[in-house]
C-alpha cells in the first residue's frame, strides 16, 4: 500500500499575513469579566456553541414547561434515567428574530447539562453544510468517526448513534431553515430529544409546535429591573412598549442605560432623537417593532464611542458566521500583550450586549439581527467592502496555521471552522458584488483541504463554483484562475473522474504556457500533474513521455532538488515500477529519497512516502535484506510523526508485515498483521478496503505459517 503523491499547487498561490487585523484595531485596555467554562458531569459530552446565560436572563417558566411537556418531560431527567424507546419527539420553536428562541433552547440545554445527560449537542442549522459539520464534530466526540470518513459519513454515524442510544440525549438544531433537510438528519428512534429553533413556520406543521412570542409586559419590566437596577415601573413599561417587548431590543437598551447611567426617560429621549432611517427594511415576511433598529444602532454607536476598536471589529463580526467566531481566530501568538488586549476588548463588547459568548467562553456570538443592522449600516456608509477585506485577511491569518499534507487530518475541526467562516463571508461578498482574488483564493484553499480530507462531495461543487467565479471576476487566464482549475482537476482525479480531470489539466498547462511561459515553476508543476493523470488513466506510454520530458525540463530550470523536480522524478520512477522496469525505477527512487532528506528532512511526511516507495520497489526486486530495514524505519517514523492511527501509518504497518512474510519471518509477520488488522477495524471499520486487504494478508500468512510448520515437522521425522 502506498500513499499517492499530492496533486497540489507548486507554490505562490497562498498569501501569508504577519499581523492580526483585529489585534491592530485594539489600542486600549479594558477590564471586564471574562466567561469561565461551566462544570460538567464526568464523561458528559457537550458539543457545539451553546450560548452563555446572559445578564438579567428571564427563565420564561411557562414556555419552558410547555417545551418540556412537548418533549415528554416535566423537567429534564436525571443522568440515571434510561430514556424512552420508540419514536423520537421533535419540537420546533418558531418566532421572529430577537424573541428569544435560541435562549429558550439554551435554557433547556443548560438544564440537561445540570441533570448530567450523557450527550448535549448544539448544531447550527441554517445550511446543510452547518448541520453536517456539526454532526461530524459530534461523531468525533462520540468516538464514532473514522479517519477516512468525509463529513457526511461521520454525520451519518452520529445520527445512527443518537437513534440507537437508550439514555437521554439532547440534539438542538439552531436557526433551522429547511424542513426536509433538518428532518433528514433527525434520529427516528431512541431516547434523544430534538429541539429546533426557526423563523420558518412550516416547521410548526411538521413537528410538535411551540410559538415563541415577545416578552409579556411583566417579563419585560422584570428584565429591565434585573439588568439595570432601576426601580421605575412606569418608565420600564413605557420603554418596553416603545421597543415592542422584544427581548433583543430590551437587552440593547439596558446595556446603554448602564453604560451612560441613564434613567428610562433619558434613554427614551436619546432613542427618539436617534435617526435610523431605513437601515432595517422587513424581509421575508419579518415584521420588527418600531424601535428595534434604532435600539441596536444606538447601542452600536455608544459601543464605538466607549471602545474605539469596535468601529472596525463589529463589522468584521457582522460578515462572519452567526454560528460563532472562535476566539483563537483573533489571537496573535507572537504578541501576548496584544492578545490580552483583544480578549479584554471582546469582554467589553459583551458588556454592551452586542455580542455574547458560548458557555465555555471560547466562541463569540452575534445575533443575526444585530449582524444585519451593522452590515446594512456599513453598506449605506460605503464601508462594507472594508469589512469584507478585513475579514478575509483575518481568515488568511487563521489559514496560515493549518498544516498541509498528511498532518492535516489532525486539524479537521480547524478546517471545518475555516470552511464555515469562508462560506459565510463569500455569501455576503457575492451579494454585494465584492468578490476579490484574496477571497476566491481562500475558497480554493478550503476546497483543497476538503480534497485532502477525502470530502469530495463538498470539495467538487465548491471548487466548480470557485472556478466559475474566477473566470468571471478575474478572467480565464488570470493566475488565480489557473490555480483554482488545477485544484478542481485534483478533486476530479481524487474522485477518479479522469474524463474531466485530464482536459482541465490540459487547459491549465496551456494557460500557464501562455501567461507564465513554458519554463515557469508553475507550468512545470502542472505538467507533472498532467503526467500523473495520464498514468492513472492507464495511458502509460504517453505518461512516460510526459514524465521524461518534464523531469528533464525541471532539472534544467529548477535544479535537481526542487520539490517540483522531486515530485516529477518520483512519478517517473513509479511508472517504471508499474511497468516492471525496476532497474530504472530504483535509482530514481533513491535519488528522490536522498533529495527529500536533504531538502525536507528525514522525518518529513513526503520523505516517509519516498522511503516507503523505495522499500516497496526493493521488495518487488527481491532485495528483502534492504527492503525490511527501510520498511521498519518508515513505520517507526510514521508512528512518531503522523501517529499510530494515521491511515498512512496503517499502510506502513501492513507493508512491513508483507516484507517480514516474504523474507520468511512468519513469527514477526503474524503479530504485526494482527496488530494492523485490529487497528484498521477500530479506526477504519470492518468493511474498509484496507481492513479487507489486511484480513486477506493475515489469512494468507496463517496458511503459509501452517505450511511452514508442517514442512519442519516432516523434516524432523525424516531425520
Amino acid at each position: 500500500m502506498t500513499r499517492n503523491e499530492p496533486l497540489g499547487d507548486t507554490g505562490g498561490d497562498h498569501v501569508e499575513f504577519h499581523h492580526n487585523v483585529i489585534g491592530k484595531a485594539v489600542g486600549v485596555e479594558h477590564h471586564h469579566h471574562y466567561p469561565a467554562a461551566p462544570e460538567r458531569a464526568p464523561g458528559q459530552i457537550v458539543e457545539g456553541d451553546i450560548p452563555q446565560r446572559p445578564p438579567g436572563f428571564q427563565p420564561r417558566e411557562q414556555l419552558s414547561q410547555r417545551l418540556a411537556g412537548l418533549l415528554g418531560d416535566q423537567a429534564p431527567a436525571t443522568h440515571a434515567d434510561t430514556g424512552r424507546g420508540g419514536a423520537v419527539v421533535i419540537c420546533a420553536m418558531a418566532g421572529t428574530p430577537g424573541v428569544g428562541k435560541t435562549m429558550l433552547a439554551a435554557s433547556y440545554a443548560w438544564a440537561c447539562q445540570a441533570a448530567g445527560w450523557p450527550v448535549v449537542a448544539w448544531i447550527a442549522a441554517e445550511t446543510t453544510g452547518q448541520i453536517v459539520t456539526g454532526l461530524a464534530a459530534l461523531a468525533d466526540r462520540l468516538g464514532e468517526r473514522r479517519p477516512d470518513d468525509d463529513a457526511a459519513m461521520a454525520a451519518a454515524r452520529a445520527k445512527a448513534w443518537l437513534a440507537a442510544t437508550n439514555r437521554p440525549a439532547l440534539l438542538v438544531f439552531d436557526n433551522a431553515a429547511d424542513v426536509g433537510t433538518v428532518r433528514s438528519w433527525c434520529p427516528a428512534t431512541g431516547a434523544t430529544r430534538v429541539v429546533i429553533t426557526t423563523r420558518n413556520r412550516a416547521f410548526l406543521r411538521a413537528c410538535e409546535p411551540l410559538e415563541v412570542e415577545v416578552f409579556t409586559p411583566a417579563q419585560a419590566a422584570a428584565f429591565l429591573h434585573d439588568r439595570t437596577g432601576l426601580t421605575d415601573p412606569g418608565g420600564a413599561a413605557e420603554l418596553a412598549a416603545e421597543l415592542g417587548h422584544l427581548p433583543l431590543a430590551l437587552a440593547q437598551a439596558a446595556a446603554v442605560i448602564i453604560r451612560l447611567q441613564l434613567g428610562y426617560t433619558g434613554y427614551l429621549e436619546l432613542l427618539r432623537s436617534f435617526t435610523a432611517g431605513d437601515y432595517l427594511p422587513a424581509q421575508d415576511g419579518d415584521a420588527y417593532p418600531t424601535g428595534t433598529a434604532q435600539a441596536i444602532l444606538l447601542s452600536v454607536t455608544q459601543a464605538e464611542s466607549a471602545l474605539p476598536a469596535a468601529r472596525r471589529v463589529l463589522p468584521i463580526l457582522a460578515v462572519l458566521s452567526p454560528a460563532g467566531v472562535p476566539l483563537p481566530m483573533s489571537d496573535n501568538p507572537s504578541d501576548p500583550d496584544a492578545q490580552a488586549r483583544v480578549r479584554e476588548m471582546f469582554a467589553g463588547l459583551a458588556d454592551t450586549s452586542l455580542i455574547t459568548f458560548t458557555e465555555d467562553g471560547t466562541t463569540i456570538l452575534m445575533h443575526r439581527l444585530v449582524q444585519r443592522v451593522i452590515r446594512e449600516r456599513a453598506a449605506r456608509q460605503g464601508d462594507l467592502g472594508t469589512a469584507l477585506d478585513d475579514a478575509t485577511e483575518l481568515l488568511h491569518i487563521f489559514d496560515s496555521a493549518i498544516p498541509d499534507g498528511p498532518l492535516l487530518w489532525k486539524t479537521r475541526d480547524v478546517v471545518e471552522i475555516l470552511v464555515e467562516q469562508t462560506g459565510t463571508l463569500y455569501g455576503h461578498a457575492s451579494d454585494a458584488g465584492a468578490l476579490t482574488a484574496d477571497l476566491l483564493g481562500l475558497r480554493a484553499r478550503c476546497g483543497k483541504y476538503l480534497i485532502e480530507l477525502a470530502d469530495l462531495p463538498r470539495a467538487v461543487p465548491l471548487l466548480e463554483r470557485v472556478v466559475a467565479d474566477c473566470e468571471r471576476v478575474l478572467g480565464p487566464d488570470h493566475f488565480d484562475t489557473l490555480v483554482s482549475r488545477n485544484k478542481l482537476a485534483h478533486a476530479y482525479l481524487s474522485a477518479e473522474d479522469l474524463t474531466r480531470a485530464i482536459p482541465l489539466l490540459e487547459q491549465v498547462v496551456a494557460g500557464c504556457d501562455r501567461t507564465l511561459g513554458p519554463g515557469s515553476r508553475h507550468t512545470l508543476g502542472y505538467r507533472v500533474n498532467l503526467a500523473r493523470a495520464r498514468r492513472e488513466a492507464g495511458d502509460l506510454a504517453r505518461a512516460v513521455l510526459l514524465y521524461e520530458r518534464v523531469l528533464a525540463d525541471c532539472e534544467r530550470a529548477l535544479g535537481p532538488d526542487d520539490p517540483v523536480t522531486l515530485l516529477g522524478r518520483d512519478g517517473l520512477a513509479r511508472i517504471y515500477q508499474e511497468a516492471g522496469d525496476l532497474l530504472r525505477a530504483i535509482p530514481l527512487l533513491e535519488r528522490t529519497l536522498a533529495g527529500r532528506e536533504r531538502v525536507l528532512g528525514v522525518d518529513h511526511p513526503d520523505t516517509l512516502t519516498s522511503r516507503n516507495h523505495l522499500a516497496n520497489a526493493c521488495r518487488a526486486a527481491g532485495d528483502l535484506a534492504r527492503a525490511v530495514p527501510l520498511h521498519e524505519r518508515t513505520l517507526a517514523e510514521g508512528e512518531r510523526v503522523l501517529g499510530p492511527d494515521h491511515p498512512d501509518t496503517l499502510g506502513y504497518r501492513n507493508n512491513l508485515a508483507n516484507a517480514y512474510q516474504e523474507a520468511g519471518y512468519p513469527a514477526r509477520a503474524l503479530p504485526l498483521y494482527r496488530h494492523a488488522l485490529a487497528d484498521c477495524e477500530r479506526v477504519l471499520g470492518s468493511g474498509h478496503p484496507t481492513t479487507l486487504l489486511l484480513r486477506h494478508n493475515l489469512e494468507a500468512a496463517r496458511r503459509s505459517s501452517r505450511g511452514w510448520r508442517r514442512w519442519l515437522l516432516r523434516l524432523s521425522r525424516n531425520r
